[in-house]
């Protein structure tokens, strides 16, 4: 799991950028974590659904790839329930659901402490190629 940690974690990519950084991963399972800042909010002053669903996205994707096999989104869905504000430390938590030979579903939960923000559920293609071979 190291391995898929250091990867993931390595930066340079779209993710890392704005700001969110991964905390841990395990088969099927992974925990991430943005810190909001100005640069994070949009025109009414709360935390820009783009970045929310960014740091959805990266944590199913880690989750997703963990088994070692690349593995790509194809359909996403998010609902938001709470606004985030400035200050915020948002933590996903991505679970596997359920997955056939090809298929994973997975739910990521996005909090702010105690309050639920988003609750986002992905579903990803499993490819055969290895995630260290891209």
């Amino acid at each position: 799991m190291q391995k898929i940690f250091n990867f993931f974690s390595s930066g340079g990519d779209f993710a890392s950028n704005i700001g969110i950084k991964l905390i841990d991963v395990h088969y099927g399972y992974a925990k991430a974590i943005l810190k909001t800042t100005e640069f994070h909010l949009n025109q009414a002053g709360v935390v820009h659904g783009g970045a929310i669903f960014t740091l959805a996205d990266y944590t199913l994707a880690v989750a997703s790839n963990s088994f070692g096999r690349v593995s790509l989104a194809i359909n996403t869905t998010i609902s938001f329930m709470h606004a985030a504000k400035l200050g915020d430390e948002l933590i996903a938590v991505a679970k596997l659901v359920d997955e056939s030979k090809r298929l994973g579903t997975y739910e990521v939960l996005i909090k702010n402490k105690d309050k639920k923000i988003a609750m986002f559920t992905g579903t990803v293609y499993k490819t055969d190629r290895n995630v260290f071979e891209v």
